[in-house]
């Protein structure tokens, strides 16, 4: 079953959350605006229907399919078409010895890479063969909006047996990656890397390693995500004598607005069929990490991977003694943070998020998730272990480096250069190829982080995500994002369709770790219309409500 033209269909999808009037009730509310939505339909109707969007409303908001994205869009100049077929499946997957039943793009760990070429119009068809809904996120892009795949806000989620056509310009080179934006389905095996390669690539290396980091509940011992969401969803009081000690929250639980959330009616088994809870218990309790500033994580995920090996299993990558290798490494996580190492080596950063930055070495990178960072190395004789340390959660993944003969370290290894010279995003600059402009703020749009897992309130100024609650933007316009962590726990916040700038001609990034107590303000130029969301890359997190909306004004 094939959906309409994806302007039909996006048509269909703009969503759906009721209408109402939202007052500010504290400074840092201010600014908000709750726009009113139509109800759309879901992708796979074969019955166009007019789009619903706040642009009808005084003040309205732009449409994610309205013509200043078709606009801006062209002005893209897209090229050639890069087409890629994937099918979002249920399949068995081996984590090297160890099988489990999960949803995967084909029956691979991660999905196969997508590559392509800035420049390159990148056409994507997404067979949805899954029990349930989806869709498909490009992290870090700066894409049309209408194809960045936020079901309820930006499109229709595709139904089970559907299809949708992805089409846009790819304009910036970098390391992406992609996954649903539907309820904790990040969390299962869906999840690929993408690489948009330059033409001009100014880099001159031999070889090159993508390294995807991922933290693994699915199909182990009956546990799902959905069902984790369901028991960190209860807070607190559902633990029975677990200790509750340090575990902060304001506020109550309410629904989750208009984000698919499939695990909340119900917790679907890896075959998506409601039932009582599968698995083990896995709220964490006791996860603490001085770098993340105190509580490390919520799930205690049985397992860590590498490009989708246990530590027991690991990938192998072979190369020569004095080669120059260039390793992208990928944070697929959904609740943990990753301190990474080569054993013997140090890493020369060169990007963060897919931006180039002034060459920095370390001997130690902290990757949140949905972070990504580009290194070089210059290879030694002999085998050496990469490994991504499962910040505060006392468990590591990891993968081999060979260049020679040798006995391979055992998956407990752990290299003395985890315990060295670490660096940060906040010590890094950007390339002043792309460093923004100076520019005072016309905006600043402040967004306290509160909540706790007490009462699993997660939420941006106290408010549970709600797609019809807007932070209003203009066009052309410099916009502060301030995050003040009012929480005992770090949150890793993502912007789409955007980059923004930390301070002191800092990196460009999409992805940034906001530790407890702190304050982060990063700069973006307003230059991408439409419905765009900030949320905190923690799945959990983000799908009990710490998700919001910047709506570019009409």
């Amino acid at each position: 079953m094939r959906t309409p033209t994806r302007r039909t269909v996006l048509g269909a999808a703009l969503a759906a959350a009721g209408t109402g009037l939202l007052t500010a009730c504290s400074d840092s509310m201010k600014g908000m605006d709750h726009a009113a939505m139509g109800h759309g339909g879901d992708s796979g109707s074969n019955s166009p229907t007019a789009a619903a969007t706040g642009a009808a409303t005084p003040g309205g908001y732009l449409a994610p399919n309205g013509p200043e994205v078709a606009a801006a869009e062209a002005k893209r100049n897209p090229g050639p078409e890069r087409k890629v077929a994937l099918t979002a499946t249920e399949t068995t997957l081996d984590l090297g010895g160890r099988t489990v039943r999960s949803w995967a793009y084909g029956d691979r760990l991660p999905g196969q890479e997508v590559r392509a070429t800035v420049g390159d119009t990148l056409a994507v068809t997404l067979a949805n063969h899954l029990p349930q809904p989806t869709s498909l996120h490009w992290h870090g892009l700066a894409l049309r909006n209408d194809m960045d795949g936020v079901p309820g806000l930006t499109q229709a989620a595709v139904k089970a047996g559907a299809s949708f056509d992805y089409r846009f310009a790819l304009t910036h080179p970098g390391t992406y990656w992609l996954h649903p934006h539907t309820g904790v389905q990040q969390d299962r095996g869906l999840y690929a890397p993408l690489i948009v390669e330059d033409p001009k690539e100014p880099l001159r290396y031999d070889k090159e390693w993508v390294v995807v980091l991922d933290d693994w509940v699915d199909g182990v011992d009956g546990s799902t995500p959905d069902a984790v969401l369901a028991e960190l969803a209860k807070g607190m009081g559902g633990m029975g004598g677990h200790d509750m000690s340090g575990m902060g929250g304001t506020g109550g639980m309410g629904g989750m607005g208009g984000h698919d959330m499939p695990g909340m009616g119900g917790m679907p088994s890896a075959a998506g069929t409601p039932g009582a809870q599968s698995g083990p218990a896995r709220m964490l309790m006791g996860a603490t990490s001085a770098l993340l500033g105190g509580d490390a994580g919520d799930v205690a995920h049985p397992f860590h991977l590498v490009n989708g090996r246990l530590a027991t299993a690991p990938e192998t990558f072979t190369a020569k003694p004095g080669d120059r290798i260039r390793i992208r490494l990928i944070n697929a996580g959904g609740d943990t943070a990753y301190r990474v190492a080569l054993g013997g080596h140090e890493l020369t950063v060169s990007h963060t998020d897919g931006f180039p930055v002034e060459p920095a070495t370390t001997q130690a990178l902290l990757l949140g998730m949905g972070e990504r960072y580009d290194v070089l190395v210059t290879a030694k004789d002999g085998v050496f272990p990469l490994t991504a340390l499962a910040e505060g959660k006392n468990a590591s993944a990891l993968a081999l480096l060979r260049t020679g003969g040798g006995t391979a370290p055992d998956a407990a290894t752990r290299p003395a250069e985890l315990d060295g010279r670490l660096l940060g995003a906040a010590q890094l600059k950007a390339d002043p190829s792309v460093r923004l402009p100076a520019r005072a703020p016309d905006r600043t749009v402040k967004l306290e982080l509160t909540g706790g897992m007490a009462k699993a309130d997660w939420a941006f100024n106290g408010r549970k995500y709600d797609p019809a609650q807007r932070y209003p933007v203009a066009a052309g316009e410099r916009v502060r994002l301030e995050f003040r962590n009012a929480t005992a726990m770090w949150h890793p916040v993502h912007l789409h369709g955007h980059s923004f700038a930390l301070a002191g001609d800092g990196p460009r990034k999409d992805t940034a770790i906001v530790l407890p107590g702190a304050t982060l303000a990063v700069d973006f130029d307003a230059d991408n219309p439409g419905l765009w969301m900030v949320h905190c890359h923690n799945v959990y997190h983000a799908e009990t409500g710490m998700m919001t909306v910047l709506g570019y004004r009409a």
